[in-house]
């Protein structure tokens, strides 16, 4: 490989996105999408390949603090903006930028990186896992009720822009980061991400909305929404996506969910991306008439073994010795010991005699608790080394609640 990799100079970005852009189609993105991008991007943390003058390679990665079970946020690697130029395919440029960004992200001490695919099977062979799943799904209104809580009805409902609720929207995601195992804590700037709706995205469909759920004066919960007016012969057949949809407890969860399939002139109500344990799933009284899907979500590699899995809390006390394979990443090889339980965890290295056998991309997939390790060892990804060991160890590692990814990056 003649091609030189090295960190972003910021003068170079516009050149270096435009490969980004054409690798992903070509077709270029709103100015206003375009320029956030551009303001998040640490250049520091961004690589490109270079063969003479002409950038052939891109990825990046964003400094994030992750949620993992035990409420716990993490510092993680946020894998972005990956992308070879067609003409420099199959030269060893995506090997090369994998190993040199998660070498940079150990030197930056950070645990984990995690990342979504643009296509799944790339990243497997790095050491990533699929460790959290999300739930897309068509809500036929006209078929399908709701059966809401008690005190649903003490919620009381107010329609704004997101823009102008941006402050109340922002508290209520703050509360809820640490409850669920994926989530990303904001960081400065981040929160723009929401307020980002192209005229040329919208797909025929209203500027986005915002629905607040207020108790008491208080902001409880909120929902992004839009509104795509469709007629047929028959009358009007809209649809209402849904973009974004938090609440503080049941009762104003709920609300907003009765909220979004009763707006007028709209028979379907759109879910693009919600947690595969998503409330409104029994709220509905015929989920088969939703359609859901599930897809995979937020990739998870470990980048330091032993820092990783101290991270985080587990279900039931666990002590168990993992064989770790990490061809990649060899500084994680071997045996590791993690002794642990619901107020804490040590994992460090043993020479004593290993009861799982399994690669770093499988206590990738298990890291966040939706993933048991049973399954992965009836995949034969995972060997039980030591009768009885696999169990204990997948109900330790699980979560009461499902890991899900609230937003794209």
């Amino acid at each position: 490989m003649t091609t030189e990799l090295r960190v972003l100079d910021p003068a170079e970005w516009d050149k270096w996105y435009a490969v980004l852009e054409l690798a992903f189609g070509g077709v270029a993105e709103a100015d206003e999408e375009r320029k956030l991008w551009q303001e998040l991007t640490e250049h520091d943390r961004f690589l490109g390949a270079w063969d003479g003058a002409r950038c052939v390679g891109t990825a990046g990665a964003f400094t994030f603090r992750l949620s993992v079970p035990g409420g716990a946020v993490v510092p993680a690697a946020g894998v972005t903006m990956v992308s070879v130029a067609g003409t420099h395919r199959r030269r060893g440029i995506l090997t090369s930028m994998m190993r040199r960004q998660l070498e940079d992200v150990r030197s930056w001490g950070e645990p984990l990186a995690v990342l979504t695919a643009s296509e799944p099977e790339i990243y497997g062979r790095f050491g990533y896992g699929v460790g959290a799943y999300a739930v897309r799904a068509t809500i036929d209104t006209h078929r399908v009720r709701l059966a809401v809580p008690e005190g649903t009805d003490g919620v009381s409902l107010r329609v704004t822009s997101p823009t102008e609720a941006l402050d109340a929207t922002e508290a209520v995601y703050a509360r809820l980061v640490g409850a669920r195992p994926g989530m990303l804590e904001r960081r400065p700037g981040w929160e723009r991400l929401a307020l980002l709706d192209p005229p040329a995205d919208r797909e025929g469909a209203s500027p986005r909305q915002c629905v607040l759920a207020e108790r008491d004066g208080e902001v409880v919960g909120y929902a992004h929404y839009a509104v795509k007016p469709e007629w047929s012969f028959a009358g009007a057949n809209g649809s209402v996506s849904v973009h974004q949809l938090a609440g503080l407890d049941p009762a104003a969860e709920a609300a907003l969910w009765r909220f979004l399939c009763s707006v007028d002139l709209t028979s379907q109500v759109r879910i693009h991306s919600r947690p595969v344990d998503d409330a409104w799933q029994h709220l509905v009284t015929d989920v088969r008439r939703c359609e859901p899907t599930v897809r995979d979500a937020l990739h998870v590699r470990l980048v330091d073994v032993g820092a990783a899995l101290a991270a985080r809390t587990y279900q039931t006390p666990v002590d168990v010795v993992f064989e770790v394979a990490d061809a990649f990443c060899p500084w994680n090889e071997g045996r590791w010991r993690l002794t642990g339980g619901a107020e804490g965890a040590v994992c460090v290295r043993t020479d004593a005699p290993a009861d799982l056998a399994l690669s770093v991309r499988e206590l990738g997939a298990a890291y966040l608790g939706g993933v048991s390790l049973v399954s992965l060892a009836a995949a034969g990804r995972v060997r039980e080394l030591r009768q009885g060991s696999l169990v204990g160890a997948s109900v330790a590692f699980g979560s009461a609640v499902a890991p899900w990814l609230p937003h794209g990056f």
